[in-house]
């Protein structure tokens, strides 16, 4: 295994780890006990924006190493891709959630208990990293690029199920409405005829928005990134 490889793995494993750990009952609630609600967010932040800034400083470091011919018409898939995925996250950024960890217990009673885009998926955010992460893995093709997206899409799967199963134990038949009219999987309570979809919970400014961080982060891709957002 190269050096810059192993630091990768090493940086990826731990931005994982960190994520599964804090997240896990056992650890989370004597820390939240101790920090309250606000400190606890406050550390499991940062915790997350080292480990983070370590894997994309380990990635940026890794050797490239091919595992199938990227680029070419591959490359225009992130280009197709990333419009959805922006959308989803301003998406969840914006609306009142029911998956949030801590305050969303009042979405139970609230009589539009998944607005908007938690119609099409209840967790956004998460689809959002995974659309990310599985486009540019497809479009690099290298090594490197399939241990951090691979770790991140894998997280994101996860904590899916994972924040499922907390809202299912901690709220019990209450968590049971929303479950039955929304679903993880995109549009499938749409396709089942479970919900409706709520366009007025969107609205037009949010794909505006999404609209606008795509263009920015197509400029600043190059500088960032150091491969252009743009495919020539």
């Amino acid at each position: 295994m190269q050096p810059g490889l192993d630091a990768l793995i090493a940086a990826t494993a731990t931005f994982v780890a960190s994520h599964i750990l804090l997240a896990s009952a056992p650890l989370r609630t004597p820390l939240a006990a101790r920090l309250g609600e606000r400190g606890f967010m406050l550390l499991y932040s940062a915790v997350a924006l080292a480990t983070f800034v370590w894997m994309i400083h380990a990635w940026r470091d890794a050797p490239v190493i091919p595992l199938w011919p990227g680029g070419g018409a591959l490359a225009w898939l992130p280009v197709a891709v990333m419009p959805v995925a922006l959308l989803l996250a301003v998406c969840a950024f914006t609306t009142a959630s029911p998956t949030l960890p801590a305050g969303s217990e009042a979405m139970i009673s609230a009589r539009n208990q998944a607005p908007g885009i938690f119609r099409v998926t209840r967790h956004p955010f998460l689809w959002s990293v995974v659309l990310w992460a599985s486009a540019h893995i497809v479009a690099r093709g290298d090594l490197a690029a399939l241990v951090m997206m691979g770790g991140l899409a894998g997280l994101a799967v996860a904590g899916m199920f994972h924040i499922d199963h907390k809202k299912e134990t901690r709220l019990g038949a209450a968590w049971g409405p929303i479950l039955m009219t929304t679903s993880i999987l995109p549009f499938r309570a749409l396709a089942e005829g479970r919900t409706r979809m709520d366009w007025a919970g969107i609205g037009w400014w949010r794909p505006l928005v999404a609209a606008a961080l795509y263009i920015i982060l197509v400029w600043l891709h190059p500088t960032i990134i150091g491969v252009p957002g743009w495919p020539a």
